[in-house]
């Protein structure tokens, strides 16, 4: 018997489909070009981030929602820079190429976009005078859309022009228009001026040309007109436009019909032509009519009682001497004619404001209190005791509120006026060591708790150890000195911690780098604390010990 295979088997498939081939290649392109799309938007990344001065990147970045407008700065809280005079500027731009041009162009404009958040080196600020020779309106063709730019001459060097800008909302141009006139001088300070540099330029005739913007962005009127104007961040900008704002062809006819003026007007007095460029060796006359910056007044909190926490420590004053034993010491009040004036209380910068505003004039010199003047109240009978004259402090006429109305022009015969803001400066009762009134002492650690509770109006002391990062004619910026357990474990909150020290006048306030230590009997006093979104403390207190 044949059990070899049957005729028929149901396992065999003499159909069977034929097997696919792999296309390597296709899958091969396909992986390539999804490594370079990868790519592609990896490098496209950096490159809108990075580099944000771009137009189609700020573009971007906008839908984004990525990138903030620009913000406010304060005095004490500004970027870390250098402040360049006219010559200084000129020096520092006039011998760069194209290349290394454009480079600081594209840093100075980024780091402006970013409110200065990574900023490499220091921030470059204007200082010096300047006569603005042109202003105009700002409109939606330009980088800045809403307020004023005035085109300077430096008055000490003719190599240098610059565009200050001012940036405000459409309801203040009006006013801008009338209160920036041309022959106005600016003037820039370091001590209360703010005005960094966002573009440079140099021009064909050499010169260099540089754009300029206040990051304090504050108010502003005239000392012989009525008015204020406050000046506002942009909430965003048409890098679009380009830099500069004047541009070369605009420039070139406001120079040309200013050299027009200028020689009609000294063949008529025949005076000599003047040369433009050149700078007069004789010193401007001082400025009859000033712009000059407003603050808002602060009301003065009225002291209370310090409610003491469990466990707080307390500054004490030093104990008065015990007379012999078994006799109690007499206490005696100093005569009249020894006692010191009322002290000027010191204003917190965070208070509200009572009033519109309170005009600080530029023609006060730097560093001197306006201390209101004392005279005598008329005594007061009593029968059977003595009459002594009670002080009393005369209301100041100097700090009477500016209504605000329109602004009037200043005259017209009146060539040289000059543009400032107003200097610091204060004076208030400062006390020996040991000396100083009750109150709740605390060191760095305990700096948020205040941020987050307030002072509650009682008197705070502060006390530790501090390295002075910058300092000035009346106040100093200080870090809490840290140890590297400290930083190690972050403890303190040192690194995000600034204290901003105002000192009365005649007082010297530490060197850039140096080492300050203060205890129980020689603490600072607090007068606010502010918290920022970052987390940053900025702490403000103010020297009340005397010198020893």
């Amino acid at each position: 018997m044949d059990y070899g295979a049957s005729p028929y088997d149901p396992y065999d498939e003499p159909y069977a489909r034929p097997r696919r081939r792999i296309n390597y290649f296709a899958w091969t392109v396909a992986i390539l070009l999804l490594t370079g799309f990868a790519l592609a938007a990896w490098l496209g990344s950096f490159y809108i981030f990075d580099q944000p001065e771009r137009p189609d990147s700020y573009r971007i970045l906008q839908r984004l929602h990525k990138i903030e407008p620009p913000k406010r700065f304060e005095l004490t809280a500004a970027p870390v820079g250098e402040f360049l005079n006219p010559q200084q500027l000129y020096e520092r731009y006039v011998g760069l190429g194209a290349a290394e041009l454009a480079r600081a162009n594209a840093e100075l404009s980024r780091n402006y976009i970013r409110n200065y958040q990574r900023v490499r080196g220091l921030v470059p600020y204007v200082v010096g005078r300047y006569t603005i020779v042109a202003t105009r309106q700002l409109g939606p063709g330009d980088v800045f859309t809403s307020g004023m730019v005035a085109l300077t001459n430096a008055i000490d060097n003719g190599q240098l022009v610059m565009e200050h800008l001012y940036p405000a909302k459409p309801e203040a141009v009006r006013l801008m228009k009338q209160t920036l006139t041309v022959g106005l001088e600016v003037k820039l300070e370091r001590t209360h001026d703010i005005s960094a540099v966002i573009h440079a330029e140099r021009m064909a005739d050499g010169r260099i040309m540089i754009t300029a913007v206040p990051l304090l962005y504050g108010s502003y009127t005239v000392t012989r007109g009525l008015g204020t104007f406050r000046l506002e961040p942009p909430l965003s900008l048409n890098l679009a436009a380009g830099w500069p704002l004047f541009k070369a062809r605009e420039r070139t006819a406001i120079e040309q019909r200013l050299a027009d003026n200028r020689q009609k007007a000294a063949a008529s007095q025949g005076a000599p032509v003047p040369i433009p460029g050149l700078a007069s060796s004789a010193t401007p006359p001082p400025a009859e009519n000033e712009l000059v910056r407003v603050e808002q007044a602060k009301a003065v909190p009225m002291s209370s009682p310090p409610v003491l926490a469990k466990n707080d420590k307390l500054a004490k004053p030093a104990p008065l001497p015990r007379g012999k034993k078994g006799k109690k010491q007499k206490l005696e009040s100093p005569p009249p004619a020894s006692s010191p004036p009322p002290p000027v209380v010191a204003q917190k910068p965070g208070a509200p404001s009572p009033t519109p505003f309170a005009v600080a004039s530029a023609r006060t010199p730097p560093n001197v209190p306006n201390i209101p003047a004392v005279t005598a109240a008329p005594a007061l009978k009593i029968p059977g005791t003595e009459t002594a004259p009670v002080a009393q402090v005369s209301p100041a006429p100097a700090t009477a509120p500016v209504p605000v109305l329109p602004a009037q022009p200043a005259p017209a015969e009146t060539s040289n006026v000059a543009l400032a803001s107003n200097a610091g400066g204060g004076s208030w009762k400062t006390f020996p060591a040991g000396k100083m009134p009750l109150g709740r002492l605390i060191g760095t650690g305990d700096l948020r708790d205040v941020a987050e509770h307030g002072l509650a109006g009682e008197r705070v002391y502060l006390k530790g150890q501090f390295v002075v990062n910058f300092s000035e004619a009346n106040k100093a910026v200080l870090r809490p000195r840290t140890r590297l357990t400290d930083k190690v474990l972050h403890f303190g909150g040192g690194s995000s911690t600034r204290i901003i020290v105002e000192f009365p006048s005649g007082y010297t306030p530490p060197p850039q780098g140096a080492t300050v230590s203060r205890d129980e009997m020689r603490p600072y006093e607090i007068t606010e604390v502010r918290k920022q979104e970052d987390g940053q403390l900025n702490v403000f207190v103010r020297e009340i010990m005397q010198p020893n």
